[in-house]
């Protein structure tokens, strides 16, 4: 599954922009590619000359979730370990996007589902591309949310919207999730980088306290994240032993719809 390059980065000034290039899979996660995003965010938290962060995804899709094909999450003849999946690699990677200091831009530039969303929703901002889309995703295949998604998603849209989203769903256009407050502005889709990049650099221009705001935020405004990645990992270890996980999952891959049974 390993490929010779799943990330790309370019620093323009003071704005550092990671784009995840998995275009063929809609930028699908993989261990291979967590673990490498993983170390060029600590990489650029190092840097002293990047002050900002813009992340976005190459081709149509901005990140399409787990990649269902990955051996070291789903290795042939054996059950998969969700719960450590998301403990060593999504939870160390989602909270380092909502700790650092430096202020992280997603450019979503097409689906963001299900991890995808999650990722998107521990970026400080969202410039979404008017043909974007939105979905939890999680409860297709019988699995609950991770990547942070049950301790961001009721901080941006509220508790009743964000349990709706959760267990219904459904896909968001652009327009809805503007409404809902999941984006800091719609722009063209032709300009999604670009305006992300923009929005990033006035960022970058900002003080020290830019950095120090993030930090307070998280602090006093937002509750336990640490807490809330560690139920995550219990609520999806839970999850993905079920008959009903198995059953989603063979039914997403075999492109028809599941039946569960609630077990």
């Amino acid at each position: 599954m390993s490929e010779p390059v799943q990330h790309t980065v370019a620093i323009d000034g003071s704005v550092a922009t990671v784009t995840l290039a998995r275009p063929q899979a809609y930028n699908a996660m993989t261990i291979d590619l967590l673990e490498s995003l993983s170390a060029t965010l600590r990489a650029l938290e190092r840097d002293a000359a990047v002050r900002a962060i813009v992340l976005t995804g190459e081709g149509k899709g901005f990140c399409a979730g787990q990649a269902l094909d990955d051996p070291r999450v789903f290795p042939p003849g054996e059950a998969a370990d969700l719960g450590r999946t998301v403990e060593r690699y999504y939870g160390p990677f989602v909270a380092a996007l909502l700790t650092m200091e430096t202020p992280v831009v997603a450019a979503v530039n097409g689906v963001a589902a299900g991890a995808g969303m999650g990722i998107a929703c521990a970026c400080d901002f969202r410039i979404v591309a008017d043909t974007a889309s939105f979905t939890t995703a999680f409860v297709k295949i019988g699995l609950v949310p991770d990547s942070a998604l049950s301790f961001t998603l009721p901080r941006i849209v509220g508790f009743a919207k964000a349990l709706e989203l959760c267990m219904l769903a459904e896909k968001l256009g652009a327009a809805r999730a503007d409404a809902l407050g999941l984006c800091t502005r719609v722009v063209p889709a032709a300009e999604c980088v670009a305006e992300a990049q923009r929005f990033a650099g006035e960022l970058a221009r900002g003080p020290r306290a830019i950095g120090l705001i993030k930090r307070e935020l998280l602090r006093n405004g937002a509750g336990d994240l640490r807490a809330a990645l560690a139920y995550e990992t219990e609520m999806q270890s839970v999850a993905g032993a079920t008959a009903d996980f198995g059953e989603g999952l063979a039914a997403f891959r075999g492109k028809r719809a599941p039946s569960f049974r609630g077990a």
